[in-house]
């Protein structure tokens, strides 16, 4: 059983509160396969969004850490993650790993990590799914732009793991699979999630998973994190770095 299934529900219920004063599209989907918060209870699954013991780095300081460097998109091919993984050999895959511990509703899980029933919530857009198979599982930064940012000069096996990483809940989230195919590989500054109560949200994970990794923004990508940041005053971002 992976450390994201088992810590899944005391991180839910930690979420910040700080992300409440945040109330304020491409055709290369990062996960084509079929397949802001206001309280704990009502907190999106796998955006855990912040601290919430006081420790994060406010989120336009965090934004100010990542490094500012220009893209390298020169030799990405979308294999050079291998994603879909079972790592811990338990017969659930990357995917159905994220699905089980996002589920606001548990499905049943068959043989071979086949799973029927259950319900999740999309925070992207506020929509509830009773399908896994409507759902795809984004990288929340997609594979593309973590090659830009510094992972086209990583090995095979660290790439690997960043595909797979479900040592932190806002590295990979279920979403829908419409929403996720706007998003494709855009970085903030040219795609935000439709529902505006998932904005600071977003922004807290994506600055969060760019620490964790080690990866660069572009000016424009930080120009957008900044001003798209100013409503979310009291967010803040907490992050473990990779090993």
């Amino acid at each position: 059983m992976t450390l994201r299934r088992l810590g899944f529900l005391s991180a839910a219920l930690l979420t910040t509160a700080a992300l409440t004063a945040c109330t304020a599209e491409t055709t290369k989907a990062d996960d084509p396969k079929p397949v802001t918060t206001e309280s704990a209870s009502t907190n999106p699954s796998g955006a855990p969004g912040g601290a919430p013991d006081g420790s994060g780095v406010p989120l336009a300081d965090a934004i100010k850490k990542i490094p500012v460097a220009a893209e390298k998109r020169t030799g990405y091919e979308r294999d050079s993650f291998r994603h879909w993984v079972d790592e811990d050999g338990d017969g659930c895959s990357t995917r159905q790993e994220v699905l089980l511990a996002e589920a606001v509703k548990a499905p049943e899980q068959g043989a071979r990590c086949a799973l029927t029933g259950g319900s999740w919530r999309s925070y992207y857009d506020e929509v509830e799914v009773t399908d896994a198979r409507k759902l795809d599982i984004d990288h929340m930064v997609p594979l593309a732009e973590a090659w830009d940012s510094g992972a086209y000069g990583w090995t095979p096996e660290r790439r690997q793991a960043y595909a797979n990483d479900l040592t932190a809940e806002r590295s990979l989230v279920a979403v829908t699979a419409k929403t996720n195919r706007s998003k494709a590989d855009k970085d903030p500054a040219a795609w935000m999630p439709p529902s505006d109560s998932a904005a600071c949200t977003y922004l807290v994970d994506w600055t969060a998973t760019k620490l964790r990794w080690g990866l660069t923004a572009d000016e424009a990508e930080q120009k957008a994190l900044l001003e798209r940041a100013e409503p979310c005053a009291d967010s803040v971002v907490a992050y473990e770095p990779a090993s």
